[in-house]
């Protein structure tokens, strides 16, 4: 049988939950660049000092922060909603998520150009190994998808693991949102069309003889 936690492990553990959740809220609001260690520690309550005896910089916090996501992402897909679907159904299902969270705020923003947060997430093994299951996972479904008529068989399989990657970071999701014209629902189901089945015209049906 495990042994309990210490007191003392519970409140660290507790004060690290508080961080992330902190960081993932702020890099979703206002992104990498504008995030700074202060305020992260202004809002969790805790002195910076405090801060840094569980991650030594922003960089290591960005990480925790993608963690987190990558764990969620990896339990939505080998939860009910993707249980039993073809592997089109499932990769749609994964991008649909992908925009909820966005939509719900809770999807960090990461610069696409940053050597020094590149190379801390290059370094951090957890980061890494969560973003490997991913993309393998990802990968296999892709290829099956491929193979089975459902997805072009002419595009790289790379090519279409980067374009559902995109759909988590895709700005058009906030402009239609901050328009206030559509409902979270409706901006989903047009952005899963668009990525999915393209942008032109869906071919003439033929016509039913007499």
């Amino acid at each position: 049988m495990n042994a309990r936690p210490s007191f003392r492990a519970q409140v660290l553990q507790a004060r690290e939950d508080a961080i992330v959740d902190t960081v993932n809220r702020l890099l979703a609001e206002k992104g990498f660049d504008a995030m700074t260690v202060d305020l992260v520690a202004a809002e969790v309550g805790i002195a910076k000092a405090s801060l840094y005896k569980h991650f030594a910089s922003k960089e290591q916090l960005a990480a925790a922060a993608m963690v987190r996501v990558l764990d969620r992402a990896l339990a939505f897909m080998a939860g009910p909603d993707c249980a039993g679907a073809d592997a089109l159904e499932r990769l749609k299902a994964v991008a649909r998520w992908t925009m909820q969270v966005q939509l719900a705020g809770q999807m960090p923003s990461l610069p696409a150009q940053n050597s020094t947060l590149r190379g801390a997430l290059v370094a951090d093994r957890v980061y890494m190994d969560r973003l490997l299951q991913l993309s393998e996972q990802l990968g296999e479904w892709i290829d099956e998808a491929q193979q089975g008529g459902q997805l072009h068989a002419g595009l790289p399989g790379e090519v279409v693991l980067y374009t559902l990657f995109a759909r988590a970071c895709d700005p058009v999701l906030g402009v239609l949102k901050a328009g206030g014209s559509y409902s979270d629902a409706q901006i989903i189901d047009w952005l899963l069309m668009s990525c999915f089945e393209g942008l032109g015209a869906p071919a003439a049906r033929p016509r039913k003889g007499r």
